[in-house]
């Protein structure tokens, strides 16, 4: 029985990452539970259990965000590691296990990748000894929105690149709200 029990643990983790790796973007806690809950594939415990012993284990790296609403949403993505190790172990999941999550990520890939279709991305501008950051939204394959900025440092531009993924829309909303305002009369 323990060895029973500890071999769905593994095949457990394995279908997150699964899941994670074969959607092609991050997905939310939220999602994820929403997808495990409504196929009856493991409780919302041993969900939670499972999501905390992947990222511990480094496969998967959990990332926190502000949504449109300003709330706080965990974001998980699949690291090299974990790709490596599903690569290696992927057969270990079911065969009918695997096609529902085929199933599922062909009718809700869209909706899903909506919600995370930014863009930040930098490089050095030689010429000038600065970096150019490129942060950006899109929808289906539409710029919803595009800036680009010139910094003095590398460090700038990772820093810039790291706030616009973990914050896009937030950053959007402000941009937008400061582009709308009136002029001050002076």
């Amino acid at each position: 029985m323990e060895i029973k029990l500890e071999y769905q643990d593994e095949e457990n983790k394995l279908l997150i990452m699964y899941l994670i790796s074969r959607m092609e973007f991050p997905m939310s806690r939220a999602q994820i539970t929403d997808f495990i809950m409504e196929k009856e594939l493991m409780t919302y415990y041993t969900l939670e259990e499972t999501l905390a012993a992947v990222v511990e284990l480094g496969y998967l790296e959990a990332v926190k965000e502000t949504d449109a609403q300003d709330e706080n949403t965990t974001v998980y993505f699949i690291t090299e590691e974990g790709i490596t190790t599903l690569d290696y172990f992927e057969s270990h999941i079911p065969k009918p296990v695997r096609q529902v999550i085929t199933n599922y990520i062909e009718e809700n890939r869209g909706k899903i990748k909506k919600a995370y279709e930014t863009v930040a991305n930098y490089m050095p501008n030689i010429e000038n000894n600065e970096y150019r950051v490129k942060c950006g939204v899109y929808e289906d394959k539409r710029a919803i929105i595009e800036i680009f900025v010139s910094v003095d440092t590398r460090e700038q531009a990772k820093l810039i690149q790291a706030n616009w993924r973990a914050n896009a829309s937030g950053l959007y909303l402000k941009i937008i709200e400061a582009l709308t305002e009136p002029p001050a009369i002076e």
